[in-house]
């Protein structure tokens, strides 16, 4: 990038705006199926289509998650991010070729593998930025992840519809193979600051885990939020299909657009932590969780479930940006195994969620799906205001 860039910290504009391209396109790539899973199926005349490709692409992320993500703290940063970018090009090759469905559930694994590129990009630019920037550019990067999950479903509709699901899968491959090169021409070369073997790397998480009560404080956090985030896109498709709305379960799509306002907060929560710190931030997150589940209880008609959705989208996003701002300032060397720690625990949060809001939609339909959206963020609630009555020390990192 141009010398002229404005620096945040140590890191120029331009880069970090790379940074937030490539980390929308990789994590696009395991939103891309979800429009066409009917397509799909209908194409493979095989009605598993629908339930596996999804579940094993998630399951690839949450693979990736454990297993690869690591590796940021055990190789040079900048080849493992242009290599992976690389992988999950040729994984979205073999989905657009794919003759059959076990072929296409093999790669549709290494795609969600492969696509946690996203999440060595997110502790990289809190490793170039300055302490006092750290929020801010976290918040920047995740403005372009959460951009690319945002756009990936109507890109991939509107493409599908025009010239069928292949077309989805060879159009993704190029954007992968941009986001490499972004990442190749942007990226400085960071070699990991001591070696360490990767048994001992994955073995170094449960110790992690152990010593870091500031880490568990935030992964659990995070974790209920996204729960509770989680049971409301599990159940919306059903609440919408309910009078007096009777929208029908596409509609349920159009609620995506409302995701701009949490890429918009993103860089804002991460300024406002930088400045007041994350704690704060984190509290009004959870409480922001609580109020949306609030409306969605007390209105029945479409305008409170958009204005719930926005309320919702606000405080789990600014809780995200602050919690990763927690954590990074951890230990230095230990960015990429922080992750992992933080985001497979909230994406358990998530499965849970989903899990629990499905049992309560059964029991006892949307009023009890509320009553578990909002008791999930109480404890995050409270989970975030006990780190309020932490000593300072611990409040700094």
């Amino acid at each position: 990038m141009s010398s002229s860039t404005q620096p945040v910290g140590a890191i120029g504009r331009g880069t970090l705006f790379a940074m937030a391209l490539a980390a929308g396109l990789a994590v696009a790539s395991i939103y891309y199926n979800q429009p066409m899973l009917g397509v799909m199926s209908d194409a493979f005349h095989d009605a598993r289509v629908g339930g596996w490709i999804p579940t094993l692409t998630q399951l690839g992320y949450a693979a990736g998650l454990l297993f690869l993500l690591p590796l940021g703290d055990m190789l040079e940063r900048r080849k493992l991010i242009v290599v992976q970018f690389g992988v999950l090009a040729l994984a979205l090759v073999v989905m657009a070729i794919a003759p059959g469905l076990p072929v296409l559930a093999l790669a549709s694994v290494l795609v969600g593998a492969a696509a946690t590129v996203a999440q060595q990009i997110v502790p990289f630019a809190a490793i170039l930025s300055a302490p006092e920037k750290r929020g801010a550019a976290i918040g920047t990067v995740m403005s372009g992840l959460l951009t690319g999950i945002l756009l990936s479903r109507t890109l991939a509709g509107l493409v599908s519809s025009m010239a069928g699901w292949r077309a989805m899968f060879w159009l993704a491959v190029p954007l992968a193979v941009l986001g490499a090169v972004l990442m190749a021409r942007s990226l400085p070369a960071h070699p990991p600051a001591k070696r360490l073997r990767y048994g001992d790397l994955l073995g170094s998480l449960i110790h992690l885990w152990r010593d870091e009560p500031v880490l568990r404080r935030a992964a659990i956090t995070q974790a209920l939020l996204f729960a509770s985030f989680s049971a409301f896109w599990t159940t919306l498709a059903l609440r919408l299909a309910q009078p007096p709305l009777n929208l029908g379960a596409a509609s349920a799509g159009l609620f995506g657009i409302v995701g701009a306002v949490g890429v918009a907060m993103a860089p804002v929560a991460g300024r406002v932590a930088d400045r007041r710190g994350p704690a704060p931030v984190i509290a009004l997150g959870a409480a922001a969780t609580i109020v949306a589940w609030l409306v969605f209880g007390f209105s029945s008609g479409l305008v409170g479930l958009v204005v719930g959705v926005i309320v919702l989208d606000f405080g789990v996003q600014i809780s995200l940006v602050s919690n990763q701002h927690v954590i990074y300032g951890l230990h230095p060397e230990y960015k990429s195994r922080l992750n992992t720690l933080f985001m497979t625990t909230m994406f358990v949060g998530g499965a849970l969620g989903s899990l629990l809001a499905s049992v309560a939609w059964g029991h006892g339909g949307w009023l009890a799906v509320c009553v578990l959206g909002g008791v999930l963020p109480i404890g995050s609630l409270l989970l975030s205001l006990a780190r309020r009555r932490a000593p300072r020390a611990q409040q700094e990192h």
